[in-house]
């Protein structure tokens, strides 16, 4: 019960009003906008103060304190003259910062809640692709090209298929096929891994290749291949303590989602919206309004 009611959405918004209460109470109430008072309190001081020696890894002098309120006062000044003459509407700039303060603010509030375990649990299950281990495979390769073998590459890679099952896994490789950048044994993989070096067509291919028998002539966007298939493991969901910072992570972000989404839902029932449009058959300047 107790778990339910700290997650209640309300709660933070309750605690938000009162933050803002207690920020407002802090710098000086009775100071806002459309006062003729000024008030820096102690509090702000000693913000201003912390901020010079975190920039300038040492404590503001009693000079440089001055200069620190003056400068306040000045910004202060600033701030209400601009308001007073309306710069700040219309701004585009300051209402994506008052947005994000808004909106930093609440999820303050909502990082203090971490989520649990059976959260995480349920959503590495309802998100499983996100997270599922990909195949695996190891292989030997031997490469023939088109471009020296022309028609013939084919024939050849059947006639060298034959010559490699009957000699066993252990032959030595080196000298058979062509030469090619293209590593010829690839240790235990991921199927993406595999298709970056060798192309998609031959990844998907080599998932459907026994383990343990020379197979093939595949082919790739450079050519044949002959491969032997040493050991293959299949994609898995991972236990929740394998992937949890990245589960973790992604639902935090996909909370803070939701839940901005319902309180802007719950700010929104505040408000009568309307949204003039131009009316679709324009008829010389005259417009309609919508309103919703």
């Amino acid at each position: 019960m107790m778990r339910k009611i700290v997650r209640e959405p309300l709660l933070h918004f309750l605690t938000i009003g009162a933050a803002l209460f207690l920020y407002f109470h802090w710098s000086g109430g009775g100071s806002g906008p459309t006062s003729d008072r000024i008030v820096l309190t102690a509090g702000q001081i000693g913000h201003l103060a912390a901020g010079f020696a975190k920039t300038w890894q040492r404590p503001p002098t009693e000079v440089e304190i001055k200069g620190l309120i003056d400068d306040w006062i000045r910004e202060e000044i600033a701030v209400r003259e601009a308001m007073a003459s309306g710069l700040d509407r219309d701004d585009t700039i300051i209402r994506r910062r008052l947005r994000q303060k808004l909106e930093f603010l609440f999820e303050e509030v909502d990082a203090a809640v971490p989520p649990s375990d059976r959260e995480l649990q349920a959503w590495l299950t309802e998100n499983a692709d996100l997270y599922r281990l990909e195949p695996q495979v190891s292989f030997r390769q031997i490469y023939l090209s088109r471009e020296r073998r022309g028609s013939a590459t084919e024939d050849d890679a059947r006639t060298l298929l034959a010559r490699l099952r009957a000699a066993g896994p252990d032959t030595p490789i080196d000298h058979l096929g062509h030469p090619t950048l293209l590593p010829r044994e690839v240790e235990m993989s991921s199927l993406a891994e595999v298709a970056r070096t060798f192309g998609q067509e031959f990844s998907r291919s080599t998932e459907a290749l026994p383990v343990g028998v020379w197979s093939g002539p595949i082919q790739s966007g450079f050519g044949l291949h002959l491969v032997w298939v040493r050991a293959r493991v299949a994609g898995s969901l991972p236990d929740l303590a394998q992937v949890r910072l990245a589960v973790e992570r992604d639902f935090t972000a996909d909370r803070r989602r939701r839940q901005l989404a319902a309180m802007y839902e719950r700010l929104l029932a505040k408000y009568r919206v309307v949204i003039e449009r131009k009316a679709a058959d324009d008829d010389g300047g005259k417009s309609g309004a919508n309103a919703s």
